[in-house]
């Protein structure tokens, strides 16, 4: 069977977090649904990648399974929603509907269009507008009762995250390739823990992934998930659902929060029930509320819209190749855009590609040539090779956000 993941107009209410990945890159309960996807079928390379225009070359370079074209021998396709929660709960839907031969579809409470088994030769092309839950029930593609939960705004992604954790973390120990080096604490070769840690895994599994660093004095509070070579600084807390990507640098107190790869958050400060895209580096001291004053729910901003999280614990979102100075304070449900700087407090949601230093008066602009220096910087310190398509991003997210940027001059931010 084919399978086709596409993206769907609601991925940019996902801003900062899919400005510059595609919504199945997104991590989420420790997994991101390109992960689990590999479990549906033998054949990897005949999954396909619908996405928006200014991601295909990134994608294609980090993709490079992904197969461009449906295979037309095989009778049936399935289309998931890169918006799709990677869970286990999902996975085991998704496997049903994968073994399905007949024209079905799965949707959400708004009608939009989750995920469908539908005849290939019916699917000429896969557009963004032909992935469309009204236009398969036309073409007699029949609802079933199935569920699927979705990320359908930023807050969903910590909710889900937090409430999938265990359960994923579960799944992912019975597929193999970990040992117990302690009570429900599970290490992959390679790992290097320091003396005096202390571990409480009575919430969940604590797994170390190979070549992970834990510095002593360290405190681990269950489920937490740590990716390949993550390195944690001593007399750090790490606790109560903190999953994170490759390479990491991580210190202070972080809870319930995702952090992607190759990101730092080295020094001390809090971090919780918050999302860091990748290349991010938070200054010392960098502390972001995750409660109101007032214990009432938090509320975000949508576009024009405000609309409550019904979430009493919801952090920030800060989109990649981001970074805070030190001692950078960020408001409870505040977003912080790519490749923005963020100097002091955040009081309000920061726009892409901005040096912002609201408190002071001072937001300026920043200049993507800037950005790509800084990124070959980054990636060099990490032995990571820049692409041309990691270039050619930077300059596309430049320009896809200009209208954030509304009045602002390219110039240094000069005190």
């Amino acid at each position: 069977m084919n399978i086709i993941l596409f993206e769907d107009a609601r991925v940019g209410v996902l801003a900062p977090v899919t400005t510059g990945r595609p919504a199945f890159a997104v991590s989420c309960g420790s997994f991101r649904l390109s992960d689990l996807i590999s479990y549906l079928t033998d054949e990897p390379d005949q999954v396909i990648a619908v996405v928006r225009p200014h991601l295909r070359d990134v994608v294609a370079a980090d993709f490079p399974h992904f197969h461009s074209t449906l295979d037309p021998l095989k009778e049936w396709t399935c289309c998931i929603n890169a918006r799709v929660a990677p869970t286990a709960a999902n996975l085991a839907v998704l496997g049903m509907l994968v073994g399905r031969r007949e024209a079905v579809m799965i949707t959400d409470p708004d009608q939009q269009l989750l995920a469908a088994a539908i005849p290939t030769a019916s699917l000429a092309a896969p557009e963004l507008p032909a992935l469309d839950a009204a236009a398969w029930e036309t073409a007699g593609c029949q609802r079933i009762d199935a569920t699927l939960e979705a990320i359908n705004f930023l807050h969903d992604l910590i909710r889900v995250h937090c409430d999938s954790l265990v359960a994923n973390l579960h799944w992912r120990l019975g597929m193999g390739g970990y040992r117990e080096i302690a009570d429900r604490v599970f290490s992959a070769d390679g790992t290097s823990l320091g003396e005096h840690i202390a571990i409480d895994s009575r919430n969940g599994p604590i797994v170390l992934e190979s070549g992970c660093n834990i510095g002593p004095f360290t405190f681990l509070e269950g489920p937490v998930y740590l990716g390949p070579h993550c390195k944690i600084a001593p007399h750090s807390a790490i606790k109560d659902g903190v999953a994170t990507g490759s390479t990491c640098k991580l210190g202070g107190e972080i809870e319930a929060s995702i952090i992607e790869g190759f990101t730092n958050k080295q020094h001390h400060g809090f971090l919780g029930h918050s999302y860091l895209g990748s290349w991010i580096n938070l200054g010392a001291g960098t502390c972001n509320s995750d409660l109101k004053n007032t214990y009432g729910k938090v509320k975000m901003q949508y576009g024009v819209e405000k609309i409550s999280t019904g979430m009493q614990f919801v952090g920030c979102f800060i989109g990649d190749y981001a970074k805070t100075a030190i001692n950078t304070s960020i408001f409870t449900g505040k977003t912080i855009g790519v490749c923005s700087m963020v100097y002091g407090m955040a009081v309000h949601d920061v726009a892409p590609f901005t040096n912002d230093a609201r408190l002071s008066g001072k937001v300026t602009e920043i200049d993507p040539q800037v950005m790509i220096a800084n990124q070959a910087r980054m990636f060099g310190r990490r032995d990571v090779q820049q692409r041309p398509c990691d270039k050619a991003l930077i300059e596309a997210l430049f320009a896809l956000t200009a209208a954030d940027r509304t009045g602002l001059q390219c110039q240094p931010l000069v005190w």
